[in-house]
């Protein structure tokens, strides 16, 4: 594993293609599937899909996929802005519609069906790479494995992974040497079928990103969770791997592609990103957050309004998220029942376990991450306290120890109470605190044991 990719901890999925168009599914669903929704009776998309675009294919829908108002130096901008050390963007769906001069799609498409041939007519993920390359931003790319109703995967899937899918592969990894390669659709077939520990072999012992490239666990059915450089649970913020690398991914509301349907109200708030940014990396963890930019090229407003956000929180306290590792223990609780479940399925999780719970339900006080190299310990505070102090229960310091307000680098006296140690807080000063999602407490020489 890379140690740029240990010590970043905060990425961006960028899901982006011709699904953008209509941009539409049900709440609760995953607009990028809206060409499936077509094909297997959603009568809402397809209802949608008549009454706006009438007789028009799906496929019909790239020429409208202009992407004119598309700045990739303005993306990298507010990306780099949000704190976020990668980027992983959509090369292609499972709809097959490559971001790039793909001359592969020729073979099985007897039509346009890449960014260069039709719609925007550039390469969206070659101009964003450049971009990035000009940050501090690490420049990834997602690929699917299958494609819904690719002729040639419908009919002869060894001819697709042969003569389609390798090829496209391989002239993604020389192209642009990608960061990070984030492959997905592989749930239906083998990896045998998909020739993945190949690949995987070529990649780590052949290709120009052989030391530096990251890959994940999406290489054939049953392979998720088992085997793979990270693991990656999407939408499971209850899944823990505290053995193996891991990264949770989500969007900002339900869906990765923009979704028109969604409103404010299904969208996270900047508190819940950012607890959810902390409760990943106090588990040993990455968090890839989804934005789904129009099919104009542009961020929804909402959608970046929320990175500067957590830009601002970033900016403060990063040293607790950047190169941090999992304590001796992720979080510290209080009392009550610690087995809530949101009673719909979905619902806001981190803030039911914070600062909104459930009468009976225990909240989780602290978070904790920690710096093995500096000895420093970091607590994360969710709410400030109510008292003008916090107690963080089973911690020895030594004598003399230093504590630290993160955001303002005042001392703060504490205390060893037995096996505990009291934190004295200062009165809350909204001028000067302005960390509002959580307050970093910062210990030094502070032993992991």
């Amino acid at each position: 594993m890379p140690q740029w990719y240990k010590d970043a901890k905060f990425g961006i999925f960028i899901h982006w293609g011709v699904y953008s168009v209509p941009g539409f599914s049900k709440k609760g669903e995953y607009a990028e599937w809206y060409q499936h929704g077509l094909n297997s009776n959603d009568t809402a998309r397809i209802n949608y899909q008549k009454q706006v675009f009438g007789d028009l294919t799906y496929y019909q829908l790239a020429d409208r996929f202009k992407a004119e108002l598309y700045n990739p130096d303005e993306w990298a901008h507010v990306i780099e802005a949000s704190g976020a050390r990668y980027v992983v963007l959509t090369s292609k769906h499972h709809d097959g519609f490559a971001n790039w001069p793909s001359a592969t799609t020729s073979i099985a498409w007897n039509f346009p069906w890449n960014a260069m041939t039709t719609g925007p007519h550039r390469d969206l993920l070659g101009d964003l790479f450049t971009a990035l390359r000009k940050t501090t931003v690490h420049a990834g790319l997602y690929y699917s494995l299958y494609e819904w109703y690719n002729p040639i995967w419908l009919k002869d899937k060894p001819r697709y992974v042969n003569d389609y899918m390798w090829p496209q592969m391989k002239d993604l990894i020389n192209t642009y040497q990608p960061d990070v390669l984030w492959t997905d659709g592989e749930w239906d077939e083998s990896d045998t079928l998909f020739r993945s520990r190949e690949f995987l072999a070529w990649l780590y012992n052949e290709s120009p990103v052989k030391d530096k490239i990251v890959t994940y666990d999406r290489w054939g059915r049953g392979v998720r969770f088992h085997h793979g450089g990270v693991y990656t649970p999407e939408y499971q913020p209850d899944m823990d791997f505290r053995d193996h690398y891991w990264e949770e991914s989500r969007g900002m509301g339900f869906s990765y592609g923009y979704n028109r349907a969604e409103d404010a109200w299904d969208y996270n708030s900047p508190k819940s990103l950012v607890l959810q940014l902390i409760d990943k990396v106090s588990r040993g963890g990455n968090f890839l957050l989804d934005i789904g930019p129009d099919a104009h090229g542009k961020i929804p407003p909402i959608m970046e309004e929320r990175l500067l956000q957590i830009g601002h929180w970033m900016n403060i306290n990063n040293e607790a998220i950047y190169g941090a590792t999992r304590w001796k223990v992720p979080s510290q609780w209080g009392p009550g029942r610690r087995d809530y479940k949101p009673a719909n399925g979905g619902g806001d999780l981190l803030l039911k376990l914070t600062v909104d719970p459930d009468p009976g339900y225990a909240v989780i006080e602290s978070f904790f991450t920690y710096n093995a190299q500096r000895r420093e310990l970091y607590v994360f505070l969710p709410k400030w306290p109510a008292v003008n102090y916090f107690l963080i229960r089973n911690l020895r310091m030594p004598a003399g120890a230093k504590v630290e307000l993160l955001e303002t680098h005042e001392p703060l006296g504490w205390k060893q109470v037995e096996a505990n140690v009291q934190v004295i807080l200062p009165p809350f000063d909204p001028n000067r605190m302005t960390s509002e999602y959580a307050y970093v407490v910062k210990i030094g020489a502070v032993n992991d044991k």
